[in-house]
């Protein structure tokens, strides 16, 4: 009876002194975690945009080729993804509330929670609320490094548009209308320019945008611009339209140069932008997996004190 008794009253003082279970997720731990995270990875893009900057002067002697360049950004993303999961996901588990009744399996379980709850959380925070300021730090980067070599590939897109008959009359093809009116001996036109030389200049324009779709001049066209070049040259007309097929032709593969570099650009962004965004995704596995790891070891430091 009294061992009864005495179970009763031990059952009893227990259960007295018992506090409530705290629950298996600890959000205080897990926001301060991602907070902390997404604040050094705010660090580490301002970090990396002025040591890409250094790298792209427009005064260096010599820059750094654009595919170390590439290869140091994957680099630094990943750097980033480590750094700040691993420390979101250390403070998660070191900051998450002891459990003292758990099993040592399902502790490991949650700390792994906790970790990849905080990298989660860091995430959207940074997707949400950051890119705002990521962007005006990006942007203030890219319009100082991007400025060296936007000149180049506008002048290729200019050129490829002007090809397919975009804006401008005779702006586009001045250049290669000019050797039409020379003399015979490459001087001065024998007619000088009067009121109606401009609308001749935008006709024969005109005419050259719409045949460089083709393979060649029409005979038609080359006739017709060969009376306009003689009358204003005083070349025969053989020889006049002998300059218009020599002057289409050099036009036209011009343009067709101007045009498959503007290709190549375009491609060579594709192929940057899909190999940007599977390292990004590679980077943000690599921080789940890291926030997780550290969540772990903070958690077993936590409970050995």
């Amino acid at each position: 009876m009294a061992t009864v008794t005495g179970i009763f009253e031990e059952t009893t003082l227990r259960r007295a002194d018992a506090s409530p279970a705290p629950g298996a997720v600890s959000w205080p731990a897990v926001l301060a975690g991602a907070v902390a995270a997404a604040a050094l990875s705010l660090i580490l893009l301002v970090l990396g945009t002025g040591l890409g900057l250094s790298v792209v002067s427009p005064w260096a002697t010599r820059d750094a080729s654009p595919q170390a360049i590439g290869w140091a950004t994957i680099a630094w993303i990943a750097f980033m993804a480590l750094a700040s999961s691993g420390l979101g996901g250390y403070i998660a588990g070191r900051l998450r509330v002891r459990w003292l009744s758990v099993h040592l399996d399902e502790v490991y379980f949650r700390d792994t929670a906790h970790g990849f709850l905080a990298w989660a959380v860091a995430t959207l925070l940074t997707a949400a609320v950051l890119t705002s300021a990521i962007g005006t730090i990006v942007g203030a980067g890219a319009k100082a490094g991007a400025g060296v070599a936007s000149a180049g590939v506008q002048a290729v897109g200019q050129a490829a548009q002007s090809m397919a008959g975009a804006a401008g009359s005779t702006q586009d093809l001045a250049y290669d209308l000019d050797p039409l009116f020379r003399g015979p001996a490459g001087g001065p036109a024998t007619a000088a320019p009067d009121a109606s030389f401009a609308t001749t200049r935008d006709e024969l324009a005109r005419i050259f945008r719409n045949e460089m779709q083709g393979d060649a001049l029409s005979v038609e066209n080359t006739r017709y611009i060969g009376q306009v070049v003689s009358q204003r040259t005083g070349l025969a007309q053989q020889e006049a339209e002998a300059r218009v097929t020599a002057t289409f032709d050099a036009a036209r593969k011009r343009f067709q140069q101007a045009e498959a570099k503007a290709r190549a650009v375009a491609d060579q962004a594709r192929k940057a932008g899909a190999k940007t965004a599977l390292w990004i995704f590679v980077s943000l596995l690599l921080g789940a997996f890291f926030a997780s790891l550290m969540a772990t070891y903070g958690g077993r430091r936590r409970d050995m004190y």
